[in-house]
């Protein structure tokens, strides 16, 4: 393979990387170069690595999608910034999606709703409606994914957190919002933000009021 210049280049303190992302959708042989270091690399670099891949695979998703299976590992990783990465990345390959690999990771994608991760949560939640928009039979199985964030135990510190909770249902309802016309049981989800009307969090309840407002009987 013939080496290029664009791997140090991202490398660099306060590389443009907007500019790296039109290089590589311009000359996209260079993008398994990129993925190489990005499974080998130990050192913080390889955030802007994983970030030039993510903008990429959201702007040209046909030249990121050969390597779904890379990203879709990185759902398991133990770094909270590269999984974060991932899950948006996935969610920008769903688009282009023809051998339908996400529907055999589903479970891994939506799993981390639970918890105990509210961040994670929350990246998976807001990056739900893309998936909708490339596959909308899976909306109705996304919404009730998300609606166990009703139920779910995000910790702060070690220790159980009912405001993180609190977060990552405003994100549901902004959520919800953008694909609630594709969901079958609109009914629940309904119903699942009327129950935010008395949430603790003023900021929730005004997306619920919201909500209401828009779709509510």
């Amino acid at each position: 393979m013939v080496k290029t210049t664009i791997v140090p280049q991202v490398g660099q303190r306060g590389a443009d990387l907007t500019a790296m992302v039109d290089r590589i959708i311009e000359k996209p042989r260079e993008i398994a170069e990129l993925i190489e270091v990005l499974k080998r690399e130990k050192g913080t670099v390889k955030y802007a690595y994983e970030k030039v891949l993510r903008l990429v695979s959201e702007r040209r998703p046909t030249l990121i999608y050969p390597y779904f299976d890379v990203f879709a590992r990185l759902l398991d990783s133990d770094n909270s910034f590269l999984k974060w990465g991932a899950i948006m990345t996935v969610a920008h390959l769903a688009a282009v999606d023809a051998e339908n690999k996400f529907e055999t990771i589903f479970e891994k994608y939506y799993a981390p709703i639970a918890g105990p991760t509210m961040v994670t949560a929350a990246n998976i939640i807001g990056s739900s409606a893309k998936i909708v928009l490339a596959k909308p039979e899976l909306a109705g199985r996304i919404a009730r994914e998300i609606l166990r964030v009703e139920k779910a135990t995000y910790e702060r510190q070690g220790s159980p957190s009912p405001e993180c909770r609190n977060v990552a249902i405003g994100h549901a309802i902004d959520s919800f919002e953008q694909f609630f016309e594709q969901i079958d049981d609109q009914v629940t989800v309904i119903r699942f933000v009327e129950r935010q009307l008395s949430n603790t969090r003023k900021q929730v309840v005004k997306k619920a009021e919201r909500f209401i407002c828009k779709y509510g009987k």
